[in-house]
């Protein structure tokens, strides 16, 4: 089965978390400054998400390119990772509406790393399906920024209940760490598509 259905699929649910997100943004109530600055906290929390999401449509786009095909266990593995990313609009709202207070941010941390988790696991499933020399595996080599982000999320849940700006600068920080690109599996593509064309010419 090839890789066409599951992106699509994939890009209309992040499209509609998106879409959720921004609907549920409030109105200032009022027309000055002031009314815009009570609703920062809601806005500053939408910016993060869709940050997040951002990062999770492009690494499953990269992802996808250097897949070959598509099995159920992959298909049932994405479901998990989008069931997660679907409930990134909830936490945010309840975040940003109680101005970032402890249990709210500990639970938007549940939702980051359990879908930090569930990226892992779906990329794992595919490896294994597709081989130790697969073109995903060989981009994603070690991959400690995958390994890495679970285990800041469960520091952030912890630090929420010392101080929550400590898991909101977490959370920020992996956002940023994430926005460097990575460009080993474009490059893996490029070069796979460099070799095929090379193969072709020889012929």
């Amino acid at each position: 089965m090839s890789t066409g259905r599951m992106e699509a699929f994939s890009d209309g649910v992040l499209a509609i978390v998106i879409t959720v997100m921004v609907l549920e943004l409030p109105t200032p109530q009022g027309t000055t400054w002031k009314a815009l600055h009570e609703a920062l906290p809601v806005l500053l929390s939408y910016t993060l998400s869709f940050v997040f999401i951002g990062i999770y449509w492009s690494n499953h786009h990269h992802m996808l390119q250097a897949t070959d095909r598509v099995t159920g266990l992959i298909l049932w593995a994405n479901l998990h990772l989008l069931f997660w990313l679907s409930l990134v609009p909830f936490t945010t709202a309840w975040m940003g509406e109680n101005r970032f207070a402890a249990t709210p941010a500990a639970a938007y941390g549940v939702v980051l790393f359990a879908a930090a988790v569930a990226y892992y696991v779906l990329q794992g499933v595919i490896i294994r399906d597709q081989g130790p020399d697969s073109r995903l595996a060989r981009a994603v080599g070690r991959d400690r920024k995958g390994k890495l982000s679970p285990t800041m999320y469960v520091a952030a849940i912890a630090l929420s209940f010392v101080s929550n700006w400590f898991a909101v600068a977490i959370y920020v920080g992996m956002a940023l760490l994430w926005l460097i690109p990575d460009r080993r599996v474009e490059r893996t593509i490029a070069a796979n598509a460099a070799d095929g064309v090379t193969r072709q010419e020889g012929r």
